[in-house]
């Protein structure tokens, strides 16, 4: 009835935690970037579906996950989240019921540096997460890629666990591949940057973030998240500029 769909890449830290959440659905299927870590083996302690595929960019490897799995129903989960027993249940019902909709958001309750996150936009977050195998798929961006559903959707009420950035130099370290990938993206739909868009728009992304979407309710992580993302900000319309 359910598969489990994930992709990894040295992701041994993460990954086990995220498979034992899921070891009561029907199906587990890993697709695994050539992991040097011991990746791999930890996905065959759990499911036999673990499978090694050059990396394709995010979205087309998330789609070979999916189209690898059997069953009609599909719930796509990241290596640094967890299902928690509760939305267990809620897709378990989902699922045996023939009246369900084609697909469903899911909120995800994201921590940053060990503390769970509740303003800033990072709360409730929804992203469609559970879907019929033949009416979803990702839509092809370079990132912040999404399931498209062709259909009926509805929400779950239920969140799942989104263990995310470990501190800000975890955060720092990924932004460089982030908002290459991210100005990548904004190139290929026709937008352009100037001087402008770097001086105005950090500044823009930190207000919105701390006082609009209130995240200085979060006291100091709030503060840092907001500075973080502004810092993405800058550096995602630099390289557009470039690129120009």
């Amino acid at each position: 009835m359910l598969s489990i769909a994930m992709i990894a890449h040295n992701e041994e830290e993460n990954i086990r935690d995220a498979l034992a959440s899921v070891t009561w659905a029907d199906e587990i299927v890993v697709v695994d970037a050539f992991s040097t870590d011991r990746t791999p083996e930890i996905c065959r302690q759990y499911t036999d579906k673990v499978f090694s595929l050059e990396w394709a960019g995010f979205a087309e490897q998330k789609n070979k996950a999916v189209s690898m799995t059997t069953h009609k129903w599909v719930f796509f989960l990241d290596a640094d989240e967890r299902v928690t027993k509760e939305l267990r249940r809620e897709i378990q019902e989902i699922v045996r019921n023939k009246f369900s909709k084609d697909g469903y958001f899911v909120p995800r309750k994201n921590y940053f540096a060990g503390r769970w996150i509740k303003h800033g936009g990072w709360w409730p977050d929804y992203t469609i997460r559970l879907f019929r195998r033949d009416k979803g798929s990702f839509e092809m961006r370079e990132v912040h890629e999404s399931i498209k559903i062709t259909g009926h959707t509805g929400y779950l009420k239920h969140p799942v666990e989104h263990y995310t950035y470990k501190d800000s130099n975890d955060y720092l370290r990924r932004m460089e591949t982030y908002s290459t990938l991210a100005a990548r993206e904004l190139f290929k739909q026709g937008k352009r940057a100037n001087v402008l868009d770097i001086t105005l728009r950090p500044g823009a992304a930190f207000f919105r973030m701390f006082f609009l979407q209130l995240g200085i309710c979060d006291g100091i992580y709030g503060i840092r998240l907001a500075y973080l993302y502004s810092l993405y900000t800058y550096e995602k319309y630099k390289k557009l500029l470039k690129m120009r």
